[in-house]
């Protein structure tokens, strides 16, 4: 998510400077260059060779190094990037920034560059909450370019608890990439709604019933899509990733939980991508105890949880673009089409769970893409963070088409003949770019979606967020 951006990673002197390290790992994993730069505090915590032999490249300690200064180095290493990140960030360095102080090679360079800056304060928890770097803290945020992940809290190296200790590094990835990606700000307009991960069903006070789905499919959207600008709303099953930074997030447990919270939002959204896998099936009691072992076998009951995406594909407006998952092993194509159809869908996604490294619990995945019109694009196996790319690439594009074709052609915007319908209403088209006139309309009605008619729906939902 990060290929071909350059980075400043700046590490302060605090304990938590030995984690840059592996921050700085994470950047180039994701494809950045990456050059640091350190404080003579900071060096009394970690070396300077430690990030040099990272990067490959010669670490910025001092303002008065000759080789760098021969061509003014660090004015010319603060206009060659995409983004400066500063972990840890003390005190000392919010209130020098704060204050406009450039006294060493960390402050100098961050006042000298134009990119966008993100802090990661680690601290005592008292420090934290000092009035005074509270203050310098609402300072810098007033910044746009300027965005601070807030420390978490827990176990303090002074060994007590409370908050200050430096964000979880994915999170400040996170934040590194919305701010080096500002140049590719396609969905600032939008509104997305994401679903991810599984959903659990309880049985008794032990056991549920659940899939493998671990959300990172889900989660990867949500965070390119937040890389682009949107505003995302992530509504997810249970998970063991953080929740992607600054994303508007849900968490449920039961596909009832999911259904309800669905419902409740999706009249926000432009592009609704349902990618979590639903449990299709639920007990149909639960116990309020541990069920115990007898003699015998034991028989349960199972009833249909509600389909959300065909709740979804029958309610969603005109305006507004609806993408499917579905995870399946044999018939895999025909399979997608029939549900994209079925369930009115503008979009699906169609994982390949009997390939090795794709689909469920691990980094990577294979997928097919279909669109309305069977355009299909078969994706080779490749990091989900691509896979996520790729999919909001394809529904911008077809938003961008769908757009272009409800434009009136030059004759029709002189007062001639429009585009009509056997209905003589001028005709549109759904999940188009931005909203038609007619966003209120029911997009049952648009003409291209299946007669009533049609093939029965499938009643499995077969996401897979995985």
């Amino acid at each position: 998510m990060l290929k071909n951006k350059k980075i400043l990673v700046c590490v302060t002197g605090g304990i938590a400077a030995y984690k840059a390290a592996e921050f700085v790992r994470l950047l180039i994993e994701n494809g950045a260059t990456v050059r640091v730069a350190m404080t003579a505090a900071a060096q009394e915590f970690i070396t300077p060779m430690t990030f040099q032999a990272l990067t490959g490249k010669t670490v910025l300690t001092s303002l008065f190094n000759l080789s760098d200064e021969l061509r003014i180095g660090h004015i010319s290493v603060a206009h060659d990037i995409d983004a400066a990140v500063v972990l840890p960030c003390t005190a000392n360095t919010i209130g020098k920034l704060a204050g406009g102080l450039a006294d060493n090679i960390v402050t100098t360079l961050l006042m000298a560059t134009r990119a966008p800056v993100v802090l990661a304060p680690a601290m005592n928890w008292a420090m934290w909450k000092n009035e005074i770097v509270t203050e310098n803290t609402k300072k810098l945020s007033a910044f746009r370019r300027i965005t601070i992940v807030p420390p978490g809290e827990g176990y303090l190296a002074c060994g007590e608890t409370g908050s200050g200790r430096l964000a979880d590094l994915n999170l400040v990835l996170d934040a590194t990439i919305y701010a080096a990606r500002t140049d590719q700000q396609d969905m600032t307009d939008e509104t997305m709604l994401i679903t991810a991960g599984p959903t659990v069903e309880r049985l008794d006070t032990v056991r549920y019933l659940t899939n493998r789905s671990s959300g990172k499919m889900g989660f990867a959207l949500a965070r390119e899509a937040r890389a682009r600008g949107a505003k995302v709303l992530l509504v997810t099953g249970p998970h063991q990733m953080p929740a992607p930074f600054d994303v508007e997030t849900v968490e449920v447990k039961s596909a009832l939980e999911m259904h309800e919270a669905v419902m409740a939002r999706f009249a926000k959204a432009q592009i609704i991508i349902k990618s979590a896998a639903v449990s299709d099936y639920r007990p149909e009691r639960t116990q309020d105890s541990k069920i115990k072992k007898h003699d015998g076998d034991l028989t349960l009951t199972l009833v249909r949880t509600p389909d959300i995406l065909m709740e979804l594909g029958n309610k969603v407006k005109r305006g507004q673009y609806l993408v499917g998952f579905a995870a399946e092993d044999r018939q895999v194509l025909q399979n997608a089409k029939d549900k994209l159809k079925n369930k009115k869908l503008d979009m699906i996604v169609m994982n390949d769970i009997s390939r090795v490294g794709a689909g469920f619990e691990v980094d990577t995945n294979a997928v097919h893409i279909i669109d309305r019109h069977s355009h299909v694009e078969s994706l080779p196996l490749m990091k989900k963070s691509e896979v996520a790319r790729v999919i909001l690439d394809h529904v911008q594009k077809r938003r961008t088409e769908a757009a272009a074709k409800k434009k009136p052609s030059r004759k029709s915007s002189r007062g001639g003949s429009k585009s009509r319908g056997s209905s003589g209403k001028t005709t549109g088209r759904r999940g188009s770019a931005k909203p038609s006139k007619n966003a209120n309309t029911n997009r049952n009605e648009n003409p291209s979606n299946p007669p009533k008619d049609s093939k029965p729906a499938n009643d499995k939902e077969n996401n897979s967020s995985s």
